[in-house]
């Protein structure tokens, strides 16, 4: 009999193209998944995966694998909810917290299949580019770009967010971009308020001040000013890939990179909502992960 953790654990492997990124989505140590999996394609006799350029890809067997874990879990939420009785379904307001652009372009669509998934629940989505207090009780649950999402919160990083260079396909007139050669060029830059994160760090010291000759308050803002022609710009990978017009020139960079956080009060964490929200919001994120991380462009089912 094959236990329902391997099947996770398959489908984790799957999800992350990755045994560290698998074993972030379970919370074990890489070692574990990397015993687990050799384990279990021993008592198979076969392998699931195959170490591939682009990370881990399932073999046939492994796909099969996947499409059994997710039909599973399908299964276990509807048995789950039938048991739990209708009076006690997740139901009320949820207050979400997050920034302009990851509201815009990653959580629209989550929040709307959260809401087919759980109809009893209202969602009060909060943008706020400040991160609230979950412990004043300004929002039940935020989504974070950050590398300190808060100390006393609970939660998870849920992916790493990768940046890159972008720029229009014509900008460079045909010439390759060279990141010796960045004070070359026209940039669009962040804002005094956006000032201290890291791709705004970056840009400084590569490009200088004088080659930023566009700012803007908001990260929302740069993607639309680059595809205009202003500028090249340090865009964060699941923006850079979906905006028209525009095409990655260099990254990521790791120097760059933020963490995706995904976080609540500990008092709430078993609140059925906030957990009903944290648990799916976790599925959708992780499914994204590969285009967070600047690993692939974005699958049009995950536009929708």
């Amino acid at each position: 009999m094959i236990a329902w953790d391997d099947f996770r654990l398959v489908q984790a492997v799957a999800q992350t193209r990755s045994l560290v990124g698998a074993a972030d989505l379970l919370g074990v140590n890489h070692s574990t998944v990397f015993r687990r999996l050799g384990a279990l394609e021993s008592q198979l006799g076969t392998r699931l995966f195959e170490r591939a350029r682009t990370g881990y890809a399932p073999t046939p067997t492994g796909e099969e694998m996947v499409r059994l874990a997710e039909r599973m879990a399908e299964e276990i939420v509807s048995v789950e909810r039938r048991i739990t009785g209708q009076d006690l379904r997740p139901s009320g307001e949820l207050r979400v917290t997050t920034n302009d652009t990851l509201m815009v372009h990653l959580l629209t669509p989550i929040f709307a299949s959260f809401r087919r998934a759980y109809p009893e629940i209202q969602l009060d989505v909060v943008v706020s580019n400040q991160s609230l207090s979950l412990t004043k009780r300004d929002a039940d649950v935020a989504v974070r770009a950050s590398d300190r999402p808060g100390d006393t919160l609970v939660g998870r990083r849920m992916a790493a967010i990768a940046w890159g260079v972008y720029g229009r396909a014509d900008a460079l007139g045909g010439v390759p971009f060279d990141p010796t050669q960045m004070r070359l060029h026209d940039w669009v830059g962040f804002a005094e308020n956006l000032s201290v994160i890291r791709p705004a760090k970056w840009l400084r010291e590569r490009a200088g001040e004088g080659r930023i000759v566009y700012r803007v308050n908001t990260v929302l803002g740069l993607a639309e000013a680059a595809a205009a022609g202003i500028g090249l710009a340090v865009l964060p990978c699941f923006i850079g890939s979906v905006t028209p017009g525009l095409v990655r020139l260099a990254g990521p960079e790791p120097d760059m990179e933020s963490g995706l956080w995904l976080v609540t009060h500990p008092d709430l964490r078993t609140t059925a909502r906030v957990r009903a929200f944290m648990d799916h919001a976790g599925r959708e994120i992780s499914r994204r992960r590969a285009l967070i991380e600047g690993k692939e462009e974005a699958p049009s089912e995950l536009l929708a």
